[in-house]
């Protein structure tokens, strides 16, 4: 297979606008600012945790009542508490190649950018990167290239997940490769579902048409419905669990939150399963990159806001917030919905054995903070860090994983799974402070747990690991 397969349009490609249609966006935003929606209502259904419309998520964002507001991250906390307890899930994101063709404004990895730090990871080069994730407590990544087919070939991404896969440095092992990169072919996807990848992830960036095209001016990614229905192809492909999501500022929040949910909705009703994570990037400073270009972007306040909407609109989907987002915001968050975020990012190229170079990030990083002052963060203020990959490698997956979130059963396995890699994790890594704050945390956790039989098991599992056993799991 020749290296630009990567970026082939597949014969079977439908088009966008069935499942994203302009004129049904603009319609339901004109009807929400315009109508007369029962808030009420809303509320109520919300509590059910089963949902809510693109209309109704809508109507609930733009309400500028503050006590309706309250009410609302109110409900958001709860669902999320009632579906994914007080769990939070780690990753870092490992970046292979920066090299692009693309044109995209809002990137400084940009094709006409040519003061920026190109480079691409050799095998040995991933193996030096992988270690070091794996000695500060990793065991789930996001790859992240560039999009060039002569740098980010499947095969290079394939040979490259497989290199990943095969590391075990000390106790250290990156048990699921989650995958974000470009657009491809059904029959790509396919190989990296063979290749055991976890979440195919892929950004919409916006979902308005004409300013798509405006901030991807040229190369691959231009083409904007070959890119829209990246994830239905993905899904054909036998990968059912993707993510999606908007990079906030671009355009107008409300199309793109709107349009969003809309792409969930279509996922569902297309596929039985909708997006398995969503995430919300904001536009960010970077190098090439002027924040003050992007008149959309949007306020703290208003970020939470949609972090909240968007866990009672979609209730069983995973939210994440990544390094972007300062400490403060992050927390402000996590409380409303976000049940993933990553801890000790680097944005660079070999950014994790080598001091990142100014001008090689994808993004200036606000969270700082090394994985281990996060954790130690996560539970002081009471959240259950999580390293589990259990799901992906125990068949819960699409929507298996779906039917057993709804029905409440998927705290059965989840948070005896998070207690465990916490115990790896301080076993391993944690610093003494850490380790106090850690053990104060799974103390509560366990003591929460129903099910006197889980708890046996998982009093086995914590012995085991202190006896030096690795990877438990329910």
């Amino acid at each position: 297979m020749s290296s630009d397969t990567l970026f082939k349009y597949d014969s079977k490609s439908r088009n966008a606008n069935e499942f994203i249609n302009d004129e049904e966006i603009l319609k339901t935003i004109s009807q929400v600012e315009n109508g007369d929606y029962n808030i009420r209502d809303i509320l109520n259904k919300a509590n059910e945790m089963k949902g809510l419309e693109p209309n109704e998520a809508l109507a609930l964002l733009l309400c500028d009542d503050k006590k309706i507001e309250n009410e609302m991250f109110e409900i958001a906390k709860k669902i999320k508490l009632e579906i994914y307890g007080k769990r939070i899930v780690l990753f870092a994101p490992l970046y292979l190649s920066n090299y692009c063709v693309n044109g995209c404004v809002y990137c400084p990895y940009h094709a006409k950018n040519k003061h920026i730090a190109r480079k691409q990871l050799t095998q040995d080069e991933i193996r030096a990167e992988v270690i070091a994730l794996q000695d500060m407590g990793h065991k789930r990544l996001a790859l992240e290239t560039g999009e060039d087919p002569d740098y980010a070939s499947m095969e290079y991404l394939l040979e490259s997940i497989k290199t990943i896969y095969s590391i075990k440095h000390k106790n250290g092992a990156i048990r699921r490769v989650n995958v974000n990169i470009a657009a491809t072919t059904v029959e790509n996807y396919k190989k990296l579902k063979d290749a055991g990848i976890g979440t195919y992830v892929l950004f919409q960036e916006t979902y308005h048409k004409p300013t798509y095209e405006k901030v991807h001016p040229s190369g691959p990614k231009s083409n904007y419905e070959y890119h829209t229905e990246a994830m239905d192809r993905a899904m054909e492909g036998g990968i059912d669990d993707v993510g999606i999501g908007v990079l906030f500022g671009l355009y107008n929040y409300k199309y793109d939150f709107t349009a969003m949910l809309y792409h969930a909705k279509h996922l569902e009703e297309t596929f039985g399963c909708g997006p398995h994570t969503i995430s919300v990037p904001r536009i960010r400073p970077a190098d090439d990159v002027d924040v003050k270009s992007f008149p959309n972007a949007i306020t703290d306040s208003l970020f939470k806001k949609i972090v909240a909407v968007l866990r009672i609109a979609v209730p069983y989907t995973g939210i994440i917030v990544s390094t972007r987002e300062s400490k403060k915001s992050r927390e402000e968050v996590l409380e409303v919905g976000v049940s993933q975020i990553s801890g000790g990012s680097r944005t660079s190229v070999g950014g994790y054995v080598e001091e990142e170079e100014e001008n090689s990030k994808q993004f200036e990083i606000s969270d700082n903070r090394s994985l281990d002052d996060v954790i130690k963060w996560l539970c002081d203020i009471d959240y259950l860090p999580s390293f589990c990959t259990a799901c992906y490698r125990e068949g819960r997956t699409g929507d298996r994983f779906m039917s057993f979130a709804k029905s409440g059963q998927i705290k059965n396995f989840c948070q005896a799974n998070a207690i465990i890699t916490l115990k790896e994790y301080e076993n391993d890594y944690a610093k003494e402070e850490t380790k106090k704050s850690i053990d104060k945390v799974m103390n509560n956790e366990i003591e929460r747990i129903p099910n006197e039989k889980v708890k046996a098991k998982l009093a086995e599992a914590l012995k085991g690991i202190d006896e030096g056993r690795r990877d438990f799991k329910f």
